[in-house]
């Protein structure tokens, strides 16, 4: 029997997700065991909706949309960007710090290189359509992977010269329907803090630990605590050997196990091209939010022949890791806006300190305290 019950709220909705599709009324409800649960869920609802992303980030003037430009596409007002550029320059140290170098590549790619790497046959309704230019289709990127792998394949490279760590703050483009877009959490346009480690089999475990470090000491650095970790394993469709995946899984294992870290495995979660560790964090509603993560691929550096030479003088297949901390940026300032409330810790406020002169006189005084606080 229901015991406690409340609508929450009425909204329209397109069948489906499709603004093509017939608008629909969505009915919004909530039951608990009791009427103490009930309400501490409603006090914790109405929290939520005064620290909304969207209504901090207008009473901030950090962002906003605009239907001139497109949906999905945020534009970012000094605030906003100074909230960015802080975050970023914090990102670019610590990665530097942990060895990392940086990389930069376009933000638009020949279609072929799409083929090669199937995004254009396994993500195409999440691309945008192709635009030519002197008779060749090119497409906005979907992914950094690609690019970084060109780079790796520029030289020939040898087990010496390896791990490569690189990383990259990209913006990349995906399809969206307007149904789904909401506010920083769904966009079309959004950068993403992508690394790659290309390595042998042998530093697989190794370089899983280093990311594992660097993205705790990162989540703690923003306040994030509370977390839990997911390991995905071998779905029943994969590419690569079965001997790989076991080999790639025990290394993601090995790793959790050899920083004490409780996860819980996820039979059959992992994606196509191989095992991955999925990192969710807690806000100060308890709410989770997508975090790090680290994904182990063999699917790529088949398809792209990404190769170093061996001890043995012979060519051998990469071991490639892909890697986000904070994933989406824009997701991740969505979840520091309402994490905070929009009372942001000093070092990452847009605007930290405001000088108020009482009267004329002490304005020389002020201009003084300015320049020296520069």
């Amino acid at each position: 029997r229901i015991k406690a019950f409340k609508l929450l709220s009425l909204a329209g909705a397109y069948w489906r997700g499709d603004e093509k599709r017939p608008m629909l009324q969505r009915i919004y409800g909530i039951s608990f065991p009791s009427k103490k649960e009930l309400t501490e869920y409603v006090e914790r609802l109405e929290e939520a909706k005064k620290r909304d992303h969207r209504v901090l980030g207008k009473q901030l003037d950090l962002f906003h949309f605009d239907n001139e430009l497109g949906a999905g596409l945020p534009l970012w007002h000094p605030n906003g960007a100074m909230l960015r550029s802080l975050i970023e320059q914090y990102w670019k140290d610590i990665h530097l710090k942990n060895d990392y170098e940086l990389l930069a590549i376009p933000h638009i790619a020949k279609k072929d290189l799409w083929v090669t790497s199937g995004h254009w046959d396994f993500y195409r309704e999440n691309m945008y359509s192709p635009m030519e230019i002197d008779e060749t289709d090119y497409i906005v990127k979907p992914m950094n992977c690609p690019g970084h792998i060109l780079i790796y394949k520029s030289q020939t490279r040898s087990y010496r010269d390896l791990p490569f760590k690189w990383a990259e703050m990209g913006t990349v483009y995906r399809y969206e329907r307007s149904g789904v877009l909401h506010g920083l959490l769904r966009v079309r346009g959004f950068t993403q803090d992508d690394a790659h480690v290309f390595c042998t089999e042998w530093q697989l475990e190794d370089e899983i630990l280093d990311i594992l470090k660097l993205s705790i000491e990162i989540l703690k650095t923003f306040g994030f605590d509370e977390y839990e970790i997911f390991l995905s394993t071998k779905p029943e469709k994969f590419v690569g050997t079965a001997a790989n995946w076991d080999a790639s899984t025990n290394a993601l294992t090995k790793a959790l196990e050899d920083m004490g870290l409780d996860y819980k495995i996820d039979p059959g979660e992992g994606v196509f091209y191989g095992p991955k560790i999925d990192i969710k964090f807690e806000d100060a509603l308890g709410r989770a939010w997508q975090g790090p993560t680290i994904q182990v691929d063999f699917n790529l550096p088949q398809r792209f022949n990404v190769t170093y030479i061996g001890e043995d003088g012979r060519e051998h297949l990469v071991a490639m890791i892909h890697r986000t901390v904070l994933g989406s940026m824009e997701r991740f300032l969505a979840s520091l806006i309402e994490h905070y409330g929009g009372a942001f810790p000093v070092w990452l406020s847009p605007l930290q300190v405001r000088i108020i002169p009482i009267a004329d006189r002490h304005l020389d005084y002020a201009y003084r305290l300015e320049a020296e606080l520069k």
